[in-house]
């Protein structure tokens, strides 16, 4: 599946963003669904993921209460609504696609086959 990520922008510390990833060429269905994120000298990490079949959510601890994952299938669209964002937060997230994802393996980057481009999120302090 390819996926186009947008949404991203500059914010205040505190402020809000929406970014959303949009596949082309099949829908969601049957696939784990994940955002990732990566700061400028850090590895990749799981920020949030669903797993398919599954409604329930995960989360990286640091972002827990303050982001919600969801998805609209009918339009093939991933979102990560972020609150309370803080300059910690500044990343580029990047949403990722993968099929037969088992549940230990979520958080990791590799499980993932399809990534979109990224979209840059900046927290001004």
């Amino acid at each position: 599946v390819q996926l186009q990520a947008s949404g991203g922008g500059l914010v205040q510390a505190g402020g809000s963003l929406r970014p959303s990833c949009t596949a082309s060429g099949r829908t969601f269905s049957g696939y784990t669904l994940g955002w990732f994120r990566q700061a400028t000298g850090k590895e990749r990490e799981f920020v949030a993921g669903f797993r398919w079949g599954n409604s329930n959510p995960f989360y990286k601890d640091s972002v827990k209460g303050r982001f919600t994952i969801s998805r609209d299938n009918a339009k093939s669209t991933l979102y990560l609504q972020m609150n309370s964002l803080q300059p910690e937060d500044t990343a580029v997230y990047y949403c990722a696609a993968g099929l037969g994802i088992i549940l230990s393996n979520l958080r990791v980057p590799s499980s993932y086959r399809d990534w979109g481009q990224g979209t840059l999120v900046t927290v001004s302090s």
